[in-house]
């Protein structure tokens, strides 16, 4: 087995890497929650974490961090940068004597039958850490009031720069992406929209020492967030993810502890990264040799079920005068189970929902009304298929799924054009 690049000889008991038990228990790449409401944090500082479609800020701020996309970690509030920058330097409380830190580690040295110069080790590694005052606030859900807003969403990743950039990415690794659909069944423009809004293919990969970030979230996450303990508890098995598989206390992510190309969490890192380029090592943070990360995520597609050839979603066309009826409860029945496939076409079409199946659609197959609210204007619809809800275990978000979707075709349609023999594209 491949070693991680990061790391030395993982500490536990057994010596072999500590894995969940089921796909089904598996946390999302670049988590913060976990199933099912998990969110992402995109482009390494989070820049892009006010486009998810929580909206974590006041849409008049999230306008202004919209240009983050372009510009990075320089717009984020000065204090985050200063910490992001300087890590340790900034002279901020470690910890080192911290009392829930301690005992974290004395539990996790318990539970993993670590020997005393090993747990040593962890607390030396942990008291390392330092608090950052900047990153608590940055989990707090935005509220109630701020208006979803697709339009919007989608503008700040379907744009010339990023699907440039993808053409660019796409051309220098076409052939490690062929070879990624050939042995996880994932195709190229899935890969490529998903490093593309992730990272913007490596471009914006976090400031934040990962270290720093995930101590202070796994003993410092604010305690006005209505899921608190849910979400400290996973940040605290994140941490302990990053210290048993020894990751350098230097490694710069996110400020939720993400990294790489993918911008995957520990635990994600050591259950789903792969050895894709069979140079002995797992390294998802080489842009100049992506393939590792590349075949991380189509393994990690794979893995939640990913089914070859079966598009993403369809185009649906909604009775808008028999959903204004009064008492109409069709709408309010599709979106019940989310974005989870429950519905046929005929089911959805006894609900008010004409789903635009091509004559080779099967007519049997689960799908979901999928809504992306649009502000103000009226909402658009698709129907999502199991692959959809695939690329949602990666980001507990329909607009996000929609971005990744949309900025991969985006791309395989400009190759196409330029360069027809490189792409198997076809416009739906």
């Amino acid at each position: 087995m491949a070693s991680v690049i990061f790391r030395s000889s993982p500490l536990t008991k057994s010596g072999t890497e500590p894995r969940l038990k089921t796909p089904g228990q598996v946390l999302s790449p670049s988590t913060c929650s976990p199933e099912p409401s998990r969110f992402n944090f995109s482009l390494g500082d989070g820049s892009a974490f006010a486009f998810f479609f929580g909206f974590p800020f006041p849409l008049a701020l999230a306008l202004v961090l919209a240009f983050a996309l372009c510009a990075g970690w320089l717009l984020l509030p000065s204090q985050a940068r200063a910490e992001a920058q300087t890590g340790a330097q900034t002279g901020a409380p470690t910890y080192a004597q911290h009392p829930a830190a301690l005992a974290f580690v004395a539990q996790l040295a318990k539970r993993e039958k670590l020997s005393e110069a090993q747990s040593a080790k962890l607390l030396d590694t942990l008291g390392q850490a330092h608090f950052l005052k900047s990153v608590p606030p940055l989990m707090l859900p935005a509220p109630s009031s701020t208006a979803k807003n697709w339009a919007l969403y989608r503008s700040r990743f379907i744009e010339p720069k990023r699907i440039q950039a993808g053409v660019k990415f796409w051309r220098q690794n076409q052939a490690t992406l062929k070879r990624a659909q050939a042995r996880y069944g994932v195709p190229p423009e899935i890969v490529v929209g998903i490093l593309g809004v992730e990272t913007l293919y490596g471009e914006h990969m976090g400031r934040f020492r990962v270290l720093d970030a995930l101590a202070t979230l796994a003993f410092d996450f604010p305690a006005e967030h209505p899921r608190a303990a849910e979400r400290q508890a996973y940040f605290q098995k994140e941490l302990a993810q990053f210290l048993l598989h020894q990751m350098p206390a230097q490694r710069l992510g996110s400020y939720a502890g993400a990294t790489g190309l993918p911008q995957f969490m520990p635990s994600s890192l050591v259950q789903w990264a792969v050895d894709f380029d069979g140079d002995g090592r797992i390294d998802l943070d080489n842009v100049k040799k992506p393939a590792d990360a590349i075949g991380s995520v189509a393994h990690y597609f794979q893995a939640f079920g990913w089914k070859p050839g079966q598009p993403t979603h369809w185009p649906v066309q909604i009775d808008k005068d028999r959903w204004q009826q009064p008492e109409n409860e069709d709408k309010a029945t599709l979106l019940a189970p989310d974005i989870l496939p429950s519905f046929s076409a005929e089911q959805m079409a006894s609900h008010g929902v004409n789903v635009k199946l091509p004559q080779t659609g099967d007519p049997k197959e689960r799908l979901a009304l999928v809504e992306l609210q649009n502000g103000s204007d009226q909402p658009s619809y698709v129907a999502g298929t199991d692959n959809f809800y695939v690329i949602t275990r990666y980001n507990w978000s329909s607009y996000y799924a929609m971005a990744v979707i949309e900025l991969g075709e985006a791309v395989a349609k400009a190759i196409a054009v330029k360069d027809p023999i490189q792409t198997k594209y076809k416009p739906r």
